[in-house]
């Protein structure tokens, strides 16, 4: 493979704020928040660049990051004796006294770790999407095309094209980048799918010099944002140096037909819901069990998850759900769910098309209907979430348009 010629330094961007995620990102980034049971965002990058063989990784940090910093050094450590390494990098003013202005600030203010690594190749990743990908196969298109910069792409449905990146091929040349807008509210459609565009999914493989070229020229101008989707990528379209890699070449070993090029944004309480409850379907759009290119996270150091009573109306059960180490199932039902370790679910609670996160308490006769609870909630006796819209709202909960309901971090839910 031509990358294995090349030095490959990769960073990830995860200082994000994550607004739209609130109140799951009341106290911690939005690549620190739980996914999947077991998993949190984070781990999807970096168990992609731990498969496709690149362990030099920088991770941005910068958004009440403590939770993230202590995930990814306890749970990913990297043999230094080899050279590998995987360590978060908070901001640290060092080009001024102010934080990161933009992903691409975040980039230039660290260009010191860049220089010291002295990489041919600046891999670049978001932190907030799940996927499978093998990067590799990237950066080998990306040196056989002769770009000094590459941005992975894939069809998305035009309708929200106003939140991403939208990539015009070049007819003559279909690697390479004729156009680009940044989040367009009057998006053209494809030529051979008019309800779809071909958009950016926040991953760039550029040449170091090049890119650091770019950095330091966005970094003197006043008219930026300091933004990598909205001022780096043109830059290197402007030029004529930028091209696209289509996701859809990507293979990844194990994958199933039904989750092929599988990828989500999830930056909103709907992306996120949807996400999870991709997982749970019978054939699901996301498959968690391919073992040939296994989703790594932290040890659960927890016992199997327990399901107890077989009486008449007390039967422990969950069907088309995901159950994580240390849940105790106590006589409850669960359906078309997600969850994480250490719930304990009593006599007679039901959970439907929910999330909840680790050390909840579901107490008996309690009922959840369509809602996301963090860390550490307590729902007393009785009480419902998710069946009352004008109830949750006056206890203060989240209720998207949708009618997803979110329970921060440590609620007591009470009738």
């Amino acid at each position: 493979m031509k990358d294995k010629m090349k030095k490959v330094l990769a960073i990830i961007l995860a200082g994000g704020e994550g607004n739209r995620l609130m109140p799951l990102t009341l106290d911690r980034t939005k690549p620190a928040v739980p996914f999947g049971g077991t998993y949190r965002l984070i781990d999807f990058p970096l168990s992609n660049l731990t498969n496709s063989g690149y362990r030099k990784v920088v991770v941005l940090t910068q958004y009440k990051s403590q939770s993230l910093d202590k995930h990814i050094t306890q749970t990913w450590p990297m043999p230094a004796m080899l050279g590998e390494y995987i360590t978060p990098v908070p901001a640290q003013q060092r080009t001024g006294k102010h934080w990161y202005l933009g992903s691409a600030d975040a980039i230039y203010q660290t260009i010191h770790v860049i220089n010291d690594e002295s990489p041919d190749i600046v891999l670049i990743l978001g932190a907030d999407h799940v996927y499978r990908m093998d990067f590799s196969q990237m950066v080998d298109a990306h040196i056989e095309s002769g770009a000094e910069f590459t941005v992975s792409a894939i069809r998305q449905p035009i309708e929200i094209a106003d939140q991403m990146g939208v990539i015009e091929i070049d007819k003559d040349h279909p690697d390479k980048i004729q156009n680009w807008v940044e989040k367009p509210k009057n998006p053209k459609g494809l030529p051979d799918a008019p309800h779809e565009v071909l958009a950016s999914m926040g991953n760039y493989v550029a040449n170091s010099d090049a890119l650091l070229e770019a950095l330091t020229v966005d970094a003197h101008k006043k008219d930026t944002k300091h933004d990598m989707g909205g001022d780096i990528v043109p830059y290197f379209v402007e030029r004529g140096e930028a091209g696209v890699y289509d996701f859809k070449r990507n293979e990844v070993p194990g994958e199933l037909p039904s989750d092929k090029n599988y990828w989500r944004d999830v930056g909103s309480i709907d992306q996120f819901y949807d996400a999870n409850t991709d997982l749970i379907q019978l054939n699901p759009s996301f498959n968690l069990y391919n073992f040939e290119w296994p989703l790594f996270t932290g040890d659960v150091s927890m016992p199997p998850a327990k399901f107890v009573h077989n009486s008449e109306n007390r039967v422990g059960m969950a069907t088309s759900s995901i159950v994580s180490p240390g849940v105790i199932v106590s006589g409850a039902q669960i359906h078309n769910s997600v969850i994480s370790p250490g719930v304990r679910l009593h006599s007679w609670s039901e959970v439907r098309n929910s999330i909840i996160f680790d050390g909840c308490i579901i107490n008996r006769h309690a009922r959840i209907e369509k809602a996301i609870l963090d860390k550490n909630v307590i729902v007393a006796k009785g009480a419902t979430i998710g069946v009352d819209r004008e109830l949750d709202i006056s206890r203060g909960f989240t209720v998207t348009d949708s009618g997803i309901t979110v329970v921060k971090k440590g609620e007591v839910v009470l009738l």
